[in-house]
């Protein structure tokens, strides 16, 4: 008995139904791993969010008060930039005190510190550095992407934007303008928004908690 065999027509069949289950095995696996890729960016950008609020948040809480400061202002924030002077404890040594600035420049969140000093003419010449963008020490890249960083400030007893009357619990208000030298501010609240994220990061924090 003659045994038949596949004819060309079966086979150009078998060969594209193969064809056509590769590709779409294929799509499906590039799909899992963009979408890996994608989940692994947005994991480490929210790392990267969490350990830059950490720092900030122990900043705000060391910040040095006005009185320490002789009325000195002890915070400037405006869009994409904070100064501010905080206390550093160090074991077995004496308080001193520390400019620190975070910036968004290029996309990039970055943090300074300066030199610590216990004399307040050495801090006016360090914290004018640190406004002036002259600031000789090193800065550390915190986050990268960063779109734009807006802060507000917690003033009590300041007029409600929405309701134009001054509480006694007061009411967040635009940080530009402010001066922490003859206002008392207990709050900060940071918005940063990532490129290619429509809604940003917030975080509040309280001023002078230690």
């Amino acid at each position: 008995m003659k045994q038949r065999g596949f004819t060309l027509v079966e086979l150009l069949v078998a060969i594209s139904i193969l064809a056509i289950v590769a590709v779409l095995g294929w799509r499906g696996l590039d799909g899992i791993i963009r979408s890996r890729n994608t989940l692994t960016a947005t994991m480490e950008q929210t790392r990267g969010l969490q350990l830059a609020f950490a720092q900030m948040q122990s900043d705000c809480e060391n910040l040095a008060t006005t009185t320490l400061l002789h009325q000195r202002a002890n915070l400037q924030a405006e869009n994409d930039r904070i100064t501010l002077v905080r206390l550093v404890l160090a074991e077995n040594q004496p308080s001193r005190l520390q400019v620190v600035s975070y910036r968004v420049r290029d996309g990039v969140l970055t943090r300074r510190e300066s030199a610590a000093t216990r004399d307040l003419a050495q801090l006016d010449m360090l914290w004018q550095a640190a406004l002036g963008d002259a600031d000789a020490s090193g800065s550390v890249a915190l986050q990268s992407g960063v779109q734009s960083m807006i802060m507000r400030l917690w003033v009590p007893g300041a007029i409600n934007p929405i309701t134009n009357q001054s509480t006694s619990a007061g009411g967040w208000n635009p940080a530009a303008g402010i001066s922490t030298a003859n206002t008392t501010v207990t709050g900060m609240e940071v918005s940063l928004a990532l490129q290619g994220q429509d809604v940003p990061m917030v975080k509040s924090f309280l001023l002078g908690a230690i």
